[in-house]
């Protein structure tokens, strides 16, 4: 299995190819033929720029330092608009980037709402750490669901990792709690640990979470050491308030997007670190394991743009 960026950058222009034409495509529309960079031209771009799901405060974030750049003739013409806003983003989403590989084993705890795809994406990174030499346990913490557990054991299989789980309706915790005890016992590298789906608005199972969250660190101290909330890409900007309530409750260290394939609100992504500050850690464009990978600012500016 190979996880190369290069190959990576073919699936996730194709993934983006919606957001890009409604961007770029609005972008390259808009200008066209016109020889002055006016107000109607940037707030032409602005709506573009929300069509892409960026988010009102950041489409206006971006388009002052346009603006900006416009009167200093940093941007010149129509065709350097879209290198400049390029650039912007990318810069923008550049927030934190690479992971805190602290710990021994490493700690990783998987939250978010049902249907995100948290589980399907514990398998991609399990897949992901083992063809990298990296000896992982997962353990089957959503355990308010059969199918979940007889899922994670499937991807943990093909990734030829171990497994904790309970029976379900068993305590989440305890799954937790054993999850660490193994880890360090069997002296792995990684752990990552499931959770059931949950809305932010529960405060009761939001409770239950945080629950979770003291059990690993009075295990392991340290631990968690990231919190990765995974999100569903064709959410767009309702995202952003998911995001906040998961941050408060329990702190985040960073996000997944996933199903960024063939959204057109890929644009998203740029508002939900702007407007909350937590790094992309994985973006996922596709149902392969090696359709997951590190975020690259870099790569999601120029094929979003």
């Amino acid at each position: 299995m190979v996880f190369g960026k290069e190959g990576f950058f073919s699936r996730l222009k194709k993934g983006l190819a919606k957001t890009s034409e409604t961007l770029a495509g609005k972008i390259v529309s808009i200008t066209t033929g016109r020889m002055a960079l006016d107000d109607a031209t940037l707030e032409g771009i602005e709506d573009a720029l929300i069509a892409a799901d960026v988010g009102l405060p950041t489409a206006s974030a971006l388009i002052a330092s346009l603006r900006d750049a416009v009167k200093s003739k940093d941007v010149a013409t129509a065709d350097d608009i879209r290198p400049f806003l390029r650039k912007r983003i990318e810069a923008l989403v550049a927030v934190g980037e690479g992971a805190n590989h602290a710990g021994a084993p490493h700690v990783i705890l998987m939250v978010g709402v049902n249907g995100a795809g948290k589980t399907t994406t514990i398998g991609k990174l399990a897949t992901r750490f083992s063809a990298d030499g990296k000896s992982v346990i997962v353990a089957a913490g959503d355990t308010f669901r059969a199918a979940a557990i007889e899922q994670l054991a499937e991807w943990s299989r093909r990734a030829g990792c171990e497994i904790i789980r309970h029976q379900a309706g068993a305590d989440p915790s305890a799954v937790a709690f054993d999850a660490i005890r193994a880890g360090i016992a069997r002296k792995k590298d990684i752990v990552i640990i499931d959770t059931a789906g949950r809305l932010h608005t529960r405060s009761n199972l939001m409770e239950e979470l945080k629950k979770v969250y003291r059990i690993i660190g009075r295990e392991l101290e340290g631990a968690p050491h990231e919190t990765l909330l995974v999100v569903d890409g064709t959410t767009g900007q309702n995202a952003i308030n998911q995001v906040k309530e998961f941050h408060a409750s329990i702190k985040l260290s960073g996000i997944v997007i996933t199903k960024l394939d063939g959204t057109s609100k890929g644009g998203a992504v740029v508002g939900i670190v702007n407007e909350t500050k937590l790094p992309i850690r994985y973006i996922g464009v596709g149902e392969a394991a090696e359709d997951l990978q590190p975020f690259d600012a870099a790569l999601f500016a120029e094929a979003l743009i």
